[in-house]
Order: structure tokens, then C-alpha cells, then sequence
């Protein structure tokens, strides 16, 4: 039992792409829900533990498959990983091998950004290109180029990128790099890297994520020497080790804006922590823009009311502080019962809106040309089957089947798992009608 929650354990299973979700639409929701840690900031941080030989204690991690994986690859690196409720405790004092496994790094986009890392420390790394949810083109030239420019050399063949630093000492060189786009991953990966490296790294039009201000401050509270973390430019002044730290991960706030869309959609009030509402303003913005109240009742507690009406709005996707791509499938099931025609354009991944067809088996209206799709709102949804065909396209499914009328069956739920924190236990505290089969 998890010591901070009153949620069971998840058990997930090898067969979970064969369950389903049965959901009952058109109950009201009320009460309170938990938020778990940051997904994205628990994935990266286990990574960054690569860079400390010593034990490090990370607080707040979700339980989720992610996670698992994550747990997977570090320990056939040859770390020793062991979970007690949402506490890892990591000890990378000894890696054993500079070699990623190929089936795990193919299920888990996040696990490459560990390339940073390894090659810090051992001054060699060999990892398997990425996978993750097929949501566009997510290439790794920027993570290449930047730890080039550190003076790694690098080659990818046959799906592996094979990186070493060359020299007795295989220590990698600061240096400045400026990134095409301000990658979140290349971010990541390279201010990994530069924590250990000879010298000031700087790196210009760096991704300003709260996840990527959440790993600078878990390595430097081991000792790492990086400012500038959330704006675009981060210098990071290498040292010649890390120590051990005891780190609590932020609030997930995809998590957080998934609940509050779910109050918004089902016309109900709930409320919600912890959560940093800094990283929410552009969600909250665009909530507020559409007619809903959300009231801070405390400075890590956030409460959405009902609104009997809902106007139509557009959405652009963009890095952060942007409306964040994260959020766009979600917000795509809330515009599709709302009054009026609303425009939303995905200009962060090229193949994210296919969970508008699945929308539209619901009673949707939605067209899709290229990256836009185009909402016009209907009076009510109706339950259908339908299968998500990512992590948040299936969150996104999930609040429909809410506010549907009738039974929506629900595929996808390895999709769900690797993202939301046991959201169908969550939601069945709150008082929806779904059950996990």
C-alpha cells in the first residue's frame, strides 16, 4: 500500500492491452483527488541518477508502467533500484554496462535521454533508438549534435546510436550549443552530460518545461553547478562528482489539468492537490476563457466549479509556457460538447489527432485537415466503443466516456497505464461509474 494515498497498489498486467474500461457516462463528479508525481519529471530524474555514485532518494514518483521500464533499464545497467510506496531508492555506484537493452529502449522514448548520463560517467554509451506513443517524428539529431559538440564522437547504425569520448581521461568538454528547437529531451540529455564535463557548457533556446527546471534542481541539490534552468538559456559549470540527495518530484501537471477538464466536462466541482498553479496558467487561461471558475483555495490546492454554459474557443499547441501539446487531446473532448465551433492546431507533433476519429464514434463533429481539426460542438455525446491510440488520446477518450450518455468501452488501457497514476481508481473516488475488466 502506498504510505500517501489511499489508493491500492497498481497491478499491471502483461495482458493490459486486452482489458477495457467500462465507463457509465453522465454521473456528476465531486470531491477531492490526489495528484501524483510529475511522469515526465520521474523518468528523467531516474535517469539523472546515473550521475551520482552515491544513494539517491527520490520522494512523490508515480506508479506507472513508465516507470517500470525506467526501472528495467537502470537495473540491467547494473544500478540497484528498489520501491517502497512512491520512494525509489537508486544506488548507480556501480554501472556495470555502458549498454542500454535494446527491448526496453524501444518501448520508452524517455530512456534514451539517459545517453547524457552514461556518456558523463563512463565516457562511453550504446543505446537503441527510442519508441514511446506514435505521435509524430520525435528524432534524436539534436541530442547528437550537442553532445558532438562536447567532443563526443557518435554514430548511429542499425537502429543503435554508439557514443564514446575519446582521450585517456574520456571526459566530455563544455561548450556552447544551440538547439534547432527547443527540444525538451536534447535539454535534458545534454545538461545531463555537461554536469560532469570539463568546463562551462551553455545551452541557447533550451526548452523552459517545469520538468526540465525539476531535474536541474535534483542535480543540483547533488552538487551540480546549473543556472538558468526555465529560461531559454541554461549554463551548467561542470563538477568533478555528485553526491548523494534526498528529492521530492513535482505535481504532474498534465494530471492535474486532466482532472480539471474532467469537472469541466461533467458540469461538477472537484478539487485537487498538490499541484504548482504556475505550471498550469495556460490551462487555467483557457478554462477561464471558456466560462469556467477555478478557485486556489490554498497555494498547492486548485477547485474547478460547474458553468451551465461553455463557449467555443481556439488552441494552438506550443513549447512551454504555451498551451501545452499534452493537454490538446483532452481539451479536444471538452470543445466537442461545448456551444459553438472551436479551431485547434497541433503545432508540436505532426500526428496527434488521431483520437478525433474515435471522438466522432461518440457523436463528435470533428474534421481533420493536416494538423487541424476543426470542433463543432454538439448537446451530447453517446457511448460507443473506442480505443486510444496514445497516452493522452486515451485520457482524452476516458473524459468523453464521462460526459457520454450510456456505456463507452474503453481499449487502450497500456496507453492509460504508462501515463495516469491509477486514474480509474481516482475517478472512482470522485464518483464516476467505471470499472477496469
Amino acid at each position: 500500500m502506498n504510505p500517501s494515498s489511499s489508493l491500492p497498489d497498481a497491478k499491471f498486467s502483461p495482458d493490459a492491452d486486452s482489458s477495457v474500461l467500462q465507463i457509465w457516462g453522465g454521473h456528476p463528479l465531486r470531491g477531492h483527488v490526489k495528484v501524483s508525481g510529475a511522469k515526465n519529471s520521474a523518468l528523467v530524474i531516474m535517469a539523472g541518477s546515473l550521475l551520482c555514485s552515491g544513494d539517491c532518494r527520490i520522494r512523490n514518483v508515480p506508479l506507472l508502467v513508465d516507470v517500470d521500464r525506467m526501472s528495467q533499464v537502470l537495473s540491467a545497467l547494473g544500478v540497484r533500484i528498489t520501491r517502497q510506496g512512491d520512494v525509489l531508492d537508486i544506488n548507480a555506484g556501480e554501472i556495470t554496462t555502458s549498454k542500454a537493452p535494446y527491448e526496453l529502449v524501444t518501448q520508452l522514448r524517455a530512456s534514451f535521454f539517459a545517453i547524457g548520463a552514461i556518456l558523463a560517467r563512463l565516457g562511453v554509451a550504446q543505446m537503441p533508438l527510442p519508441g514511446g506513443c506514435a505521435i509524430g517524428a520525435r528524432p534524436v539529431d539534436l541530442h547528437v549534435r550537442g553532445l558532438q559538440a562536447m567532443g563526443a564522437e557518435v554514430q548511429i547504425e542499425h537502429g543503435i546510436c554508439n557514443a564514446y569520448v575519446p582521450g585517456s581521461r574520456r571526459k566530455l568538454q563544455g561548450a556552447k550549443i544551440y538547439l534547432d528547437s527547443p527540444s525538451v529531451g536534447a535539454t535534458e540529455t545534454l545538461m545531463m552530460a555537461a554536469t560532469l564535463a570539463d568546463g562551462e557548457t551553455m545551452i541557447e533556446n533550451a526548452a523552459r518545461e517545469p520538468e526540465v527546471v525539476d531535474l536541474a534542481n535534483f542535480c543540483n541539490a547533488m552538487g551540480a553547478k546549473i543556472q538558468g534552468a526555465g529560461s531559454s538559456q541554461i549554463t551548467i559549470v561542470g563538477v568533478t562528482k555528485l553526491h548523494s540527495v534526498d528529492y521530492t518530484i513535482i505535481p504532474d501537471r498534465i494530471e492535474a489539468g486532466t482532472f480539471l477538464v474532467a469537472g469541466a466536462i461533467t458540469r461538477s466541482e472537484i478539487s485537487m492537490s498538490p499541484v504548482c498553479p504556475n505550471h498550469l496558467i495556460p490551462v487555467i487561461a483557457k478554462l477561464q476563457e471558456i466560462g469556467l471558475t477555478i478557485i486556489e483555495d490554498a497555494p498547492d490546492c486548485l477547485r474547478i466549479l460547474p458553468a451551465e454554459i461553455i463557449k467555443a474557443t481556439d488552441i494552438e499547441t506550443l513549447p512551454h509556457p504555451g498551451f501545452p501539446t499534452d493537454m490538446q487531446a483532452p481539451f479536444m473532448s471538452l470543445l466537442s460538447v461545448v456551444e459553438g465551433d472551436s479551431l485547434i492546431n497541433e503545432s508540436v507533433f505532426e500526428n496527434r489527432l488521431r483520437h478525433a476519429s474515435e471522438l466522432n464514434r461518440l457523436g463528435a463533429d470533428i474534421r481533420v485537415k493536416g494538423n487541424t481539426a476543426f470542433v463543432r460542438g454538439v448537446p451530447t455525446l453517446s457511448g460507443a466503443p473506442v480505443i486510444g491510440t496514445d497516452l493522452r488520446a486515451s485520457a482524452a477518450l476516458v473524459l468523453a466516456g464521462l460526459a457520454a450518455k450510456g456505456l463507452t468501452t474503453f481499449q487502450g488501457l497500456h496507453h492509460l497505464d504508462r501515463g495516469y497514476d491509477r486514474i480509474d481508481q481516482k475517478l472512482q473516488q470522485l464518483g464516476a461509474k467505471i470499472q477496469r475488466d
